[in-house]
C-alpha cells in the first residue's frame, strides 16, 4: 500500500528536528568542558605563579645581603658569600699583586714601576658590589628572576675589575719622557757657484708614545694577575720616530741624502806649517760635487799647490830627497780620500804610492793604503759610477789630529771588502847621512829626512752588487829603504 504523501513531509520534518536538537546538546557539552578546563588552566597558571613566588620570596630571603647562587667574579665561585668576604679576597690578592714590577729600557734608559707605586689592583668594593647586583640589578622581578635562573642553571662570570692612578703613572713617565725625547734636525743644503757651502743631513727626532706604553704596563699587570705572585716584567718602551723635512730640491734631484762611505787618516807629530796645509788643501775640496759618470781629479780640483795660493813650507820628497816645499802635508789629504773612495767602491782611475813609507799614513792603517800626488804629474783620480752625485764633506779634528773625508749620496747596494795588506819582502835602511850646514852654528845637528824600512806591499779590493763582483783591483807599493839625513852645523 503506497505511504501517503503527508506522512513523507512529517517523516523529513522530525529527522530535522532531531538533528538540531543534538546539535544544541553537543554545544552544550562542549561549552561546559571548554568552562571547566579553562577554569583549570587558569588555576594551575595561578597556583604555579604562587608557587614560583613562594620560591623566589624564600630564595631572597635565604640569600639577604648574600650573593646568589652561581654568580662568579674573574672565575671565581663566590655563591652566597657576603659583599665583606669578597672584598677581603681581592684585597689579599692585591697584597701579592702590589710587589710586582716592571723594568722599563730604551736606548739605554731605564726605570722601574711598580703595581704599588701606581695604586695597581683588584677594585675590590666595585667587584663586591657587582657580584651582589646580580639579580638585583631591576625592579622588574621577572629580570632578576631570570638572572637568577640563569646563574643557578649555568652560572655567570663577571669580568675583573681593576684600579689604578692615572695620575701617578703620568708623573713616573714624565722624566722619562725628557729623556727619551729628541726633537729632528733638519737637513742644510746652501748651493753656491757648484760648490756646497753649508752642508748637513737631517737628523730624525724621536718621542716616547706615552698613551701606548701606559696601555702596555697596565697591561702587563693584569696578565701578571694570572700567576698569583709576584712578577718582574721587562718592559721595552715603544719609541716614535719624528721625520725630519727633506732636503732642498736640488739635493733630492742631485741624490745626496745619506752619507755613502768615509776615510780617515791621523797626522800626529806634524809641524804647525803641515797642519796648516793639510787644513787648507781639505778646505778646497770641502762641498766638492762629483757628478754621476764624472772622474774625479784631484790635482784639478784642489788647484795650484804653492805659496802664491796660500801654502806654507814643509817637507815634500822630492828627487829623492825629503827637503822644505811649498804644500809639505797635502799628500796626507790625498791618502785620506783615497780611502774614502776604496771604502765607497768606486773605480780607482789613477793613483801612486810613495817613494818610501811615511810613518804619518801607518798611525791607524797598515803601510801601502797611501796616495801621492805631485802636481801636475802625480795625480788621485777615481769615477763616480753610483747614478747619483756624490758631496764631499771635510771633518779635520785637531784636538786628536786626524782628518776625515765623507762622501754624501745615494747608497746603491754595493759591499766593499780590503784585504788586509800583505808584505813581501824588507830591506833595511842605510846607515845615517851627515851633511855640513854653514847655516847652522857649530855643534847644532838637525834631522832633515827620517829613517825608513823598505818593503814591498800589496792588498786587494773587491767590490760586490747584487751578488756579483763588479770590480776587483790589486795595489801594489814597492817601497825603497829611506836613510835618516842630519845636517851638521859649521858656522862659526
Amino acid at each position: 500500500m503506497a505511504i501517503p504523501p503527508h506522512y513523507t513531509v512529517i517523516s523529513k520534518k522530525l529527522k530535522k528536528h532531531l538533528k538540531l536538537r543534538k546539535i544544541s546538546i553537543e554545544k552544550k557539552y562542549f561549552k561546559l568542558v571548554g568552562k571547566n578546563i579553562l577554569w583549570f588552566t587558569l588555576g594551575g597558571i595561578l597556583g604555579l605563579f604562587f608557587f614560583i613566588s613562594f620560591l623566589y620570596i624564600g630564595y631572597k630571603n635565604m640569600h639577604t645581603n648574600r650573593v646568589y647562587d652561581g654568580v662568579l667574579v674573574d672565575n671565581i665561585n663566590f655563591s652566597g658569600k657576603d659583599p665583606s668576604t669578597i672584598q677581603a679576597f681581592f684585597d689579599q690578592k692585591n697584597k701579592i699583586i702590589q710587589k710586582t714590577a716592571i723594568t722599563l729600557n730604551s736606548d739605554g734608559v731605564i726605570a722601574t714601576i711598580s703595581a704599588k707605586q701606581i695604586g695597581f689592583g683588584y677594585d675590590s668594593n666595585l667587584l663586591a658590589d657587582q657580584a651582589m647586583t646580580v639579580g638585583r640589578s631591576s625592579d622588574n622581578a621577572l629580570t632578576n628572576m631570570s638572572l637568577i635562573l640563569q646563574a643557578y642553571m649555568n652560572t655567570i662570570n663577571l669580568p675583573p675589575a681593576y684600579h689604578y692612578s692615572e695620575q701617578k703613572l703620568n708623573s713616573l713617565l714624565q722624566p722619562l719622557q725628557k729623556q727619551i725625547d729628541a726633537q729632528p734636525v733638519d737637513p742644510l743644503f746652501n748651493f753656491e757657484n757648484g760648490k756646497v757651502v753649508v752642508f748637513q743631513l737631517g737628523v730624525d727626532g724621536k718621542t716616547l708614545d706615552r698613551d701606548l706604553l701606559k696601555n702596555e704596563i697596565i697591561e702587563d699587570f693584569k696578565n701578571s694577575v694570572l700567576n698569583n705572585k709576584p712578577q718582574m716584567i721587562s718592559l721595552t718602551m715603544p719609541v716614535k720616530k719624528i721625520s725630519a723635512t727633506d732636503a732642498s730640491d736640488v739635493a733630492n734631484g742631485l741624490g745626496i741624502k745619506e752619507e755613502v762611505a768615509e776615510g780617515t787618516s791621523l797626522f800626529r807629530g806634524s809641524d804647525d806649517s803641515r797642519i796648516y796645509n793639510i787644513s787648507l788643501a781639505a778646505s778646497r775640496l770641502n762641498g766638492v760635487i762629483i757628478k754621476p759618470g764624472e772622474i774625479f781629479s784631484f790635482d784639478q780640483t784642489v788647484g795650484d799647490i804653492s805659496a802664491l795660493s796660500g801654502y806654507k813650507q814643509a817637507y815634500v820628497i822630492d828627487d829623492g830627497h825629503t827637503v822644505l816645499g811649498d804644500g809639505g802635508g797635502v799628500c796626507q789629504v790625498s791618502t785620506t780620500l783615497f780611502r774614502a773612495a776604496l771604502n765607497a767602491g768606486l773605480p780607482i782611475v789613477e793613483r801612486h804610492q810613495h817613494a818610501y813609507r811615511v810613518g804619518y799614513y801607518e798611525q791607524d792603517s797598515g803601510p801601502g793604503i797611501d796616495a801621492a800626488i805631485y802636481s801636475p804629474t802625480v795625480d788621485l783620480k777615481f769615477k763616480n759610477d753610483t747614478g747619483h752625485a756624490l758631496l764631499i764633506q771635510t771633518y779635520l779634528d785637531t784636538d786628536q789630529e786626524q782628518l776625515t773625508f765623507a762622501l754624501y749620496g745615494t747608497k746603491d747596494g754595493r759591499q766593499v771588502s780590503i784585504s788586509t795588506p800583505v808584505v813581501t819582502s824588507t830591506a833595511p835602511a842605510p846607515a845615517p847621512l851627515y851633511e855640513d850646514d854653514p847655516t847652522l852654528p857649530v855643534g847644532q845637528i838637525k834631522q832633515v829626512d827620517f829613517a825608513a824600512d823598505g818593503a814591498d806591499v800589496y792588498f786587494t779590493r773587491t767590490v760586490t752588487k747584487n751578488g756579483k763582483v763588479i770590480i776587483y783591483d790589486k795595489f801594489t807599493s814597492n817601497y825603497q829603504p829611506w836613510q835618516a839625513v842630519y845636517m851638521r852645523g859649521t858656522q862659526t
